[in-house]
C-alpha cells in the first residue's frame, strides 16, 4: 500500500530538514513525500530547492502565502498513493507512528483515521491549558453536528483513502480545514476510526502559529459546513 505524505510548510527553516529525515526514516517502505511551500520568507524555500531537494518526491510552490488549507488542497490534488496522510512541517507529530495510524485502513476496517492527542496513553508535552479547553470545546461542538464521538477534531494527523479525500472540495485556506474536512467526511458516511498518538507540542516562541482568531473561524466553519453545505 503506497502512502502519500503531504507536508504543508510555511517558515519552518529550523525544522524542515529534521522532519523530512524523520518522514523518510519512518517505518513505511512505500511512500511519496509531497511538500507544499506556502511562500516561506525565512529561507525554508531556498533550502527545499537546494540542499533538501533530494529528500522529497514533489515540491510544490505557492507564490503568495495562502494558508495551511490552501497548501493541503494543492498537495492532496498531487497525491498518487493509496492512502494520504497529513504531516505538519514542525516536530509536534512523530512519523514513526504511521503504522499505528494506518492500521485500521490496512486491515480494511476504516476509510479515514484521526490520530488523537487525547485518546490513549501516548506521551504528550504539557503546554497551554486554555488551548486544551478550546480544543475540547471545538471538538464537542463539531461532534454535536456530525454525530461523531471524536476526542480530537483539530489533530494534524488525519489519514484518508486517496479517492475519498480527492473527491472532497477543500474550500478553507487556513486552519478552518480541520472542521471543514471533518464535517464533509461525516456527511459521506465513510468508516472513521480514531487512534491515540503522542504529541510533542511547541510554544509560540518555538514557532507555533495557530491563534484565537483561528478558534473563532473554526466555530464558523463547524456551523457553515454542517448546516449550510
Amino acid at each position: 500500500m503506497k502512502l502519500s505524505v503531504v507536508i504543508p510548510c510555511y517558515n519552518e527553516v529550523a525544522t524542515i530538514h529534521r522532519i523530512l529525515d524523520a518522514v523518510r526514516a519512518s517505518p513505511w517502505p512505500d511512500k511519496e513525500i509531497i511538500v507544499v511551500d506556502d511562500c516561506s520568507r525565512d529561507g525554508t524555500r531556498e533550502r527545499l530547492q537546494g540542499e533538501l531537494a533530494g529528500l522529497m518526491d514533489q515540491l510544490l510552490l505557492h507564490e503568495v502565502n495562502r494558508g495551511k488549507g490552501a497548501a493541503l488542497r494543492t498537495g492532496i490534488k498531487a497525491a498518487t498513493g493509496d492512502v494520504v496522510i497529513i504531516q505538519d512541517a514542525d516536530l509536534e507529530y512523530d512519523p514513526n507512528e504511521y503504522p499505528k495510524i494506518l492500521a485500521p485502513i490496512v486491515d480494511g476496517r476504516a476509510d479515514v483515521v484521526f490520530g488523537s492527542r487525547f485518546g490513549g496513553g501516548a506521551a504528550h508535552r504539557v503546554l497551554y491549558y486554555w488551548h486544551s479547553v478550546g480544543n475540547g470545546v471545538l471538538t464537542l461542538l463539531s461532534n454535536m453536528f456530525t454525530n461523531l464521538n471524536l476526542t480530537d477534531m483539530e489533530t494534524c494527523y488525519k489519514a484518508f483513502r486517496r479517492p475519498i479525500i480527492q473527491s472532497i472540495e477543500i474550500e478553507e485556506d487556513r486552519f478552518g480545514f480541520e472542521p471543514e474536512i471533518t464535517a464533509k467526511v461525516a456527511k459521506l458516511g465513510v468508516r472513521i476510526y480514531e487512534v491515540g498518538i503522542s504529541y510533542y507540542g511547541r510554544t509560540y516562541a518555538e514557532g507555533k502559529k495557530i491563534g484565537y482568531k483561528d478558534g473563532f473561524r473554526a466555530i464558523y466553519c463547524i456551523l457553515k459546513y454542517n448546516l449550510f453545505r
